[in-house]
C-alpha cells in the first residue's frame, strides 16, 4: 500500500515525506550518551502486537439522502451524501460501509429477506451488497455511461430491477448477474402523442399489486402511464398540470394517489384517465364558491396503506402552506376523518411506513413510520392514540449539541458504569411508546472484551455526557448539565458585554476525569473552571462557592489595588500567603476601574439562589477567571485534578492557577515568565497584558512559526543558564517577545516523584509543561488527612527544576523502576453526603489521603523515569538524576497532535496522532518505534480536537459532526473483531402470501403473475447495446471468503440471493455448503440454476 496519496493541507504544516515524518534516533542518539547506563528493562511489546484497523462507527449518518427498511428481516438501511450506508438491526447491531466513489446515495432497495441489497448513486451506478457476511461487500456494480439513473424499483420476489433515467427511459438490470436486459420502455414509446413535449425524469415506477404485467411510470412533468409488460404499449395515459413527486398504490390495484408541486393529492382510477376521482390539499385554506384553493409547498412523498378493520392511511411530507413562516417540517398522518400533523426538529429527508407484510396485494395494516430527517431519525408508532414516538435505542444523539471535544477511558473500574446509569436513568423522558423497538433483526456478536469503556462528550451548550462504550457498542448513561449553575440571559439586550464568544458561552473545551474518585473537572470557553463531585443524594446547594481568579501575566502592572507583589518564587507560596488576588468573597467583586475599562468582571454570572442538585455529577466549587484592565481573561489551555490532594490547577496563555477544592482557597496564581524566576532562558522582560487575541489552543498557533527549542541535553537549575547555543539557534521568526510572552501552559500532571536532583524519597508535586517545550515542576507540601487537611494550608513551591524539548509539551507519565506506569495518587469514591457516624469520623480523622501508587511503597534508592511527549519529540528521563535516559524525534515536518501513555497486553507504550496522518507507537522507556501507518490526513480542526487514544489498543475521533470513529492498534483486538461484530442477516421464513380464495381462482380475479424471465431474457428481448452501461465485479466474494474463515462458516456459504421467480424461499437456506465460498460468480451461477428449477412450478406445488 502507498504511504502517501494526495493530502489535504492544515496551514501549509502537514509538509513532508513518509521517510522524513518519522526518523527513529540512531542507537547512540537515542541511548543517553552520557555514560551513565540506565539499567535495563525488559519490554515485552513487539511490532507484531501491533495493527490498525477501524472497529465501528457510531452516531447519527452525516447528511442522510436515502432509507429503506426490509419488513421480513427487519433491517434499516440509510444512505448518504458522501456515500456511506449505514445498516441498523435491533439495539447493538449496527454496520457501517462506504461506496469508494464517495458519490451521494440517491435510493436504496432491499432485496427482501435475502440478505441483500442495491444501492443507486448520484454518479449513475447501481451496487449490488451481500448483507449476509458481518462486513458487507459489493457483489456488483453497473456503471451507466449515457443515461442518469433517478428512480428505482425492485418488485418483491423479483430478479428484474427497473431503473428510470432522466431522459425518461426505463431500463432493466438482472439482479443475480448485474447485466441489462435488452428490454427497454422508451419515453417517446410511453407518452406517444399524449403531450407535444418531453415527460421529463422518471420520478416513480412500482408494478400494480394485483397484476405484474402492468407498470405504472410517472414522470416528473405531470404524466403518468401505465404500460403493459407484454404487449409492450401503453394501457393508459393520465395527465394532470402539476410536477409530480411520488405515487402510491392500493393494495387492490384499482386505485393509486399522486403527490404534486402544488400541494395536492390526486387520486386515480386506473380505468379512468380523463380526470382524478379525488383532489385533496390537506393543508389549503378551502375557499368559498367552489374556488381551488390556494397553493401549498410540494408534497415530496406520499403513502398509501390499507387496514383490514378500518379507514387507510395516506401519510404524507410536506404540502404546507406558504403563510406558515417559521413552521417545522411536518409529517402529516390523514386516518379516515381525521388529520394528525407532527411537527419534526429538522427536515425531512425520507419516510416509510412500516407494515406487516411484504405483500404488495395484501391488505398492508402499517404499525409505525419511520422518519429520516436530516440530524435525527424517529420513529412513530401508528397504533396508539396520538401517535407517540418509540423510545430510540441507538445513540444517534451524539451531535444533540455540536461535540466540542472528547475523552475515552477503557478498563475503568467496574463499579462505575452502573452508578452512572442508575443516576442517568431518571433523567429519561417520558412519553414514549409503549411497544418495542421494531427494527429488531440480526444477531449481536459475541463480546470477547470484557472490560468496561467509558467515552465522555463535551458540547457546545456546556453538557457533558457520559457513554457506556464496552465491546463495541454505545449507548448513552448520563447526561451533566453545566450551565445550570450560571445565570441565563432572558434576551439578547439582557446579554452581559463580557462574553468572550458571542454564541455558546458554556461550551466545553477540557475535561478533566478521575474514574477511581469519580471527581470530574471542567474548562469553559468563558475561562471557567467547575469541579464536580459524584454523588447519589440530591442536596440543594444554598449558596454555589465560587473563586475569582485574576491571572496576570506581568509582574510590574499599572497602579493596581495588589501592587505590592512579592519578588517571584523568593517564598513558598502557600494558602495562608496567597498570590495577590481580588478578595474571594461569594457575593462578586465585579468592578470597572476608574478609567472605565472592565476589570476584575467574570464572563459568567454564577446563580445566587439556592440550586437544587439531583443525584450523579454536583457541584463543588465554580472558579472564573476575570477580566483586568479592558483585557477578558484568555481561554484555559490545560487542565488537571487530583482528588488525593484535593487539588485543582488549570493554565492558559497568561499563567498557572492552583487551587485548594477542598478549602476552596487560591494557592498560586503565577504568570508563565514567573514560574522559571531567574532561569527563564529567554531573558523574557515583563510588560503589560497585550490586547487580546485568543490562542487556537495549544500549540497548534505557535508550532507553525519554526523548531521552537533545540536541545541537545536536559536542563536543571544547575546547568550553565548563560548557554548562548539555546538563543543562538533559535528560530528568528520565533524570537518576537509577542510570542515568547504568549507562553502557555500546555501540559498538567499531579504525581508523587522526585522533584530535585539531590531528593532521597519521592514526593507529591505538579509537572507543569508549555507550549515552548519547558517542563517546570512545582513541590506540593500537604497537611495531614482528616480535620487537619481542611485547617492547614497546602505548601506550594516551584522547585526550580527545568527540563526542555522541542514542541509544546503534550503528555506527561512516570515509571517505576522496573517500567510500570505510576497512576496518579487518588481518594477512593464515597458517598459524601451522607452523614457519618461518630467512629467513622474518628477513622477520618487519622486516616491520610491515601496514594494509591507503587511509588509509596517503593525503596528509597528506586528511581523512577518521566515520560514526556512533545509535538516533535519524547524523552525518558532518569529521577531523580534528572538524565536524558532515551529520546525519540517523533516527527521532523509535521506535529503531534495527540499523544497518550497506555497500556497494552500488560505492558506500555506511547501512542502518537501526527498532523500527517500517520499513528504511531513507542516501546517504553526505551521509545523504540513500534508501529508507524499513514492513516488519515488532518483534514480538519474537529480530528485534532477528538482524537485519542486509550488502554487496550482502543482510540477514537469524531470522523463527522455527527459520528465517533472507533479504531484498535492492538493486533489482537483486530483478529477478534470479526467475532465480536453482530450479524446483519438471520434465516428467517417468509411469510405466507395472501390466499387467493377458490373463486377468484377459478375466474381470473386477484394477482395476475407474470414471466418475467420470458419477457426480459436474452432469448426474448436480445442483448442491451454494450455503451449503455459497464458491469464491474465488485471484492464482496473474496472479502466474505476471509471473513468466512472463522468457525461459523460463511455468511456467504448460506448467500444464496437465488429465489425462483415465483419467489419461494429455499429450504435449506442454513445448509453450509462450503465450496459455495470459493467466489461471487460462483454462487451466482448457482442460483440460477435454482431459479430454472422451480420456474415453471404454480403457487401451490412447492
Amino acid at each position: 500500500m502507498r504511504k502517501f496519496n494526495i493530502r489535504k493541507v492544515l496551514d501549509g504544516l502537514t509538509a513532508g515525506s513518509a521517510s522524513a515524518s518519522q526518523q527513529p534516533t540512531p542507537p547512540a542518539q537515542q541511548q543517553h550518551p552520557s555514560g551513565n547506563r540506565e539499567p535495563e528493562i525488559q519490554e515485552t511489546l513487539q511490532s507484531e502486537h501491533f495493527q490498525l484497523c477501524k472497529t465501528v462507527r457510531h452516531g447519527f449518518p452525516y447528511q442522510p439522502s436515502a432509507l429503506a427498511f426490509d419488513p421480513v428481516q427487519k433491517i434499516l438501511a440509510v444512505g448518504t451524501q458522501t456515500g456511506a450506508l449505514r445498516l441498523f438491526g435491533r439495539p447493538g447491531v449496527e454496520c457501517y460501509c462506504q461506496h469508494d466513489s464517495g458519490a451521494a446515495v440517491i435510493q436504496l432497495q432491499f432485496l427482501i429477506n435475502e440478505g441483500a441489497l442495491v444501492s443507486a448513486l448520484a454518479d449513475d451506478t447501481l451496487h449490488l451488497w451481500n448483507l449476509r457476511q458481518k462486513r458487507p461487500a459489493i457483489l456488483h456494480s453497473l456503471k451507466f455511461c449515457r443515461e442518469r439513473v433517478t428512480f428505482c424499483h425492485l418488485p418483491f420476489q423479483s430478479k428484474w430491477l427497473y431503473v428510470g433515467t432522466e431522459r425518461g427511459n426505463i431500463h432493466i438490470v438482472n439482479v443475480e448477474s448485474f447485466t441489462l436486459s435488452g428490454y427497454v420502455i422508451m419515453w417517446n414509446k410511453a407518452i406517444e402523442l399524449s403531450s407535444k413535449s418531453h415527460p421529463g425524469p422518471v420520478v416513480h415506477i412500482s408494478d400494480n399489486p394485483m397484476d405484474e404485467g402492468k407498470l405504472l411510470i410517472g414522470f416528473e412533468s405531470g404524466t403518468v402511464v401505465l404500460w403493459d409488460l407484454k404487449s409492450k404499449k401503453a394501457d393508459y395515459r393520465y395527465t394532470y398540470d402539476e410536477a409530480i413527486h411520488s405515487v402510491a398504490w392500493h393494495h387492490e390495484g384499482k386505485q393509486f394517489i399522486c403527490s404534486h408541486s402544488d400541494g395536492t393529492l390526486t387520486i386515480w382510477n386506473v380505468r379512468s384517465p380523463t380526470k382524478p376521482v379525488q383532489t385533496i390539499t390537506p393543508h389549503g385554506k378551502q375557499l368559498k364558491d367552489g374556488k381551488k384553493p390556494e397553493p401549498c409547498k410540494p408534497i415530496l412523498k406520499v403513502e398509501f396503506k390499507t387496514t383490514r378493520s378500518g379507514e387507510p392511511f395516506i401519510i404524507l411530507s410536506g404540502g404546507l402552506s406558504y403563510d406558515t413562516v417559521g413552521r417545522r417540517p411536518c409529517l402529516t398522518v390523514m386516518h379516515g376523518k381525521s388529520t394528525a400533523v407532527l411537527e419534526m426538529d429538522y427536515s425531512i429527508v425520507d419516510f416509510l411506513t412500516l407494515c406487516e407484510t411484504p405483500y404488495p396485494n395484501d391488505f398492508q395494516e402499517p404499525y409505525a413510520v419511520v422518519v429520516l430527517l436530516e440530524k435525527d431519525l424517529v420513529l412513530i408508532d401508528l397504533a396508539q392514540n396520538g401517535y407517540p414516538i418509540f423510545e430510540n435505542p441507538y445513540p444517534l444523539s451524539i451531535h444533540e449539541s455540536p461535540v466540542t471535544c472528547c475523552e475515552y477511558f477503557a478498563d475503568c473500574p467496574v463499579d462505575l458504569i452502573p452508578a452512572l446509569y442508575s443516576v442517568g436513568a431518571r433523567q429519561k423522558r417520558q412519553g414514549y411508546s409503549k411497544k418495542e423497538w421494531p427494527i429488531n433483526g440480526g444477531n449481536w456478536g459475541l463480546g470477547a472484551q470484557s472490560y468496561p469503556e467509558i467515552i465522555i462528550t463535551g458540547h457546545a451548550d456546556g453538557s457533558v455526557k457520559f457513554w457506556d462504550a464496552s465491546a463495541i457498542t454505545l449507548q448513552v448513561l448520563y447526561k451533566l448539565k453545566t450551565s445550570k449553575v450560571f445565570e441565563k440571559s432572558r434576551n439578547k439586550e439582557d446579554k452581559p458585554s463580557t462574553d468572550i464568544v458571542d454564541e455558546d458561552p458554556y461550551a466545553i473545551q477540557i475535561i478533566s476525569w478521575c474514574p477511581e474518585s469519580r471527581m470530574l473537572c471542567i474548562a469553559g470557553v468563558s475561562a471557567h473552571v467547575i469541579i464536580y463531585r459524584f454523588s447519589k443524594q440530591e442536596v440543594i446547594t444554598e449558596v454555589i462557592p465560587m473563586l475569582e481568579v485574576r491571572l496576570l501575566y506581568e509582574i510590574n502592572d499599572v497602579e493596581t489595588p495588589e501592587s505590592e507583589q512579592p519578588p517571584p518564587l523568593s517564598t513558598p507560596v502557600g494558602g495562608s500567603n496567597p498570590q495577590p488576588i481580588p478578595p474571594q468573597s461569594h457575593p462578586s467583586t465585579s468592578s470597572s476601574s476608574s478609567d472605565g475599562l472592565r476589570d476584575n468582571v467574570p464572563c459568567l454570572k454564577v446563580k445566587n439562589s439556592p440550586l437544587k442538585q439531583s443525584p450523579g455529577y454536583q457541584t463543588e466549587l465554580v472558579i472564573q477567571l476575570v477580566w483586568v484592565g479592558g483585557e477578558p481573561p484568555q481561554q484555559i489551555t490545560s487542565l488537571a485534578v487530583n482528588s488525593s490532594y484535593g487539588l485543582v490547577v488549570f493554565g492558559n496563555c497568561n499563567g498557572i492557577a492552583m487551587v485548594d477544592y477542598l478549602q476552596k482557597t487560591v494557592l498560586l496564581n503565577l504568570g508563565t515568565i514567573e514560574l522559571y524566576g531567574s532561569n527563564d532562558p529567554y531573558r523574557r522582560e515583563p510588560r503589560s497584558p497585550r490586547k487580546s487575541r485568543q490562542p487556537s489552543g495549544a500549540g497548534l498557533c505557535d508550532i507553525s512559526e519554526g523548531t521552537v527549542v533545540p536541545e541537545d541535553r536536559c536542563k536543571s537549575p544547575t546547568s550553565d543558564v548563560k548557554d548562548n547555543s539555546f538563543s543562538r539557534s533559535r528560530s528568528s521568526s520565533v524570537t518576537s517577545i509577542d510570542k515568547e510572552s504568549r507562553e502557555a501552559i500546555s501540559a498538567l500532571h499531579f504525581c508523587e516523584t522526585y522533584t530535585r536532583k539531590a531528593d532521597s524519597s519521592p514526593c507529591p508535586c505538579l509537572w507543569v509543561g508549555t507550549t515552548l517545550g519547558t517542563v517546570l515542576v512545582i513541590a506540593l507540601n500537604l497537611p495531614p488527612g482528616g480535620e487537619q487537611r481542611l485547617l492547614q494550608p497546602v505548601i506550594v513551591s516551584p522547585s526550580g527544576t527545568i527540563l526542555r524539548l522541542k514542541g509544546a509539551v503534550l503528555r506527561m507519565a512516570f515509571l517505576d523502576a522496573t517500567g510500570c506506569l505510576i497512576p496518579p495518587a487518588y481518594e477512593p469514591w464515597k458517598e459524601h453526603n451522607v452523614p457519618e457516624e461518630k467512629d467513622e469520623k474518628e477513622k477520618l480523622k487519622k486516616r491520610r489521603p491515601v496514594s494509591v501508587s507503587p511509588s509509596s511503597s517503593q525503596e528509597m534508592s528506586e528511581n523512577q523515569y518521566a515520560v514526556i511527549c512533545s509535538e516533535k519529540q519524547a524523552k525518558v528521563i532518569s529521577l531523580p538524576t534528572q538524565n536524558c535516559a532515551y529520546k525519540q524525534n517523533i516527527t521532523e515536518t509535521s506535529f503531534v497532535l495527540r499523544g497518550d501513555i497506555v497500556s497494552l497486553s500488560n505492558s506500555i507504550c506511547l501512542a502518537c496522532f501526527c498532523a500527517n496522518g500517520h499513528i504511531m507507537t513507542f516501546s517504553l522507556p526505551s521509545l523504540r518505534p513500534l508501529l508507524d501507518v499513514y492513516y488519515l490526513p488532518l483534514t480538519n480542526m474537529r480530528i485534532a480536537r477528538t482524537f485519542c487514544f486509550t488502554n487496550n489498543g482502543q482510540a477514537l475521533y469524531l470522523v463527522s459532526p455527527t459520528e465517533i470513529q472507533r479504531l484498535t492498534y492492538s493486533q489482537e483486538t483486530c483478529e477478534n473483531l470479526q467475532e465480536m461484530l453482530g450479524e446483519l442477516f438471520t434465516p428467517v421464513e417468509t411469510p405466507e402470501a395472501p390466499n387467493r380464495g377458490f373463486f377468484k381462482g377459478l375466474f381470473g380475479g386477484g394477482a395476475q403473475s407474470l414471466d418475467r424471465e420470458e419477457l426480459f431474457g436474452e432469448s426474448s428481448s436480445g442483448k442491451a447495446s454494450r455503451s449503455l452501461a459497464q458491469h464491474i465485479p465488485g471484492p464482496g466474494g473474496i472479502e466474505g471468503v476471509k471473513g468466512a474463515a472463522s468457525g461459523v462458516v460463511g455468511e456467504l456459504a448460506r448467500a444464496r440471493l437465488a429465489l425462483d421467480e415465483r419467489g419461494q424461499k429455499l429450504s435449506d437456506l442454513e445448509e453450509r455448503t462450503a465450496a459455495m465460498l470459493s467466489s461471487a460468480d460462483s454462487f451466482s451461477k448457482h442460483a440460477h440454476e435454482m431459479m430454472l428449477k422451480y420456474k415453471d412450478k404454480k403457487w401451490y406445488q412447492f
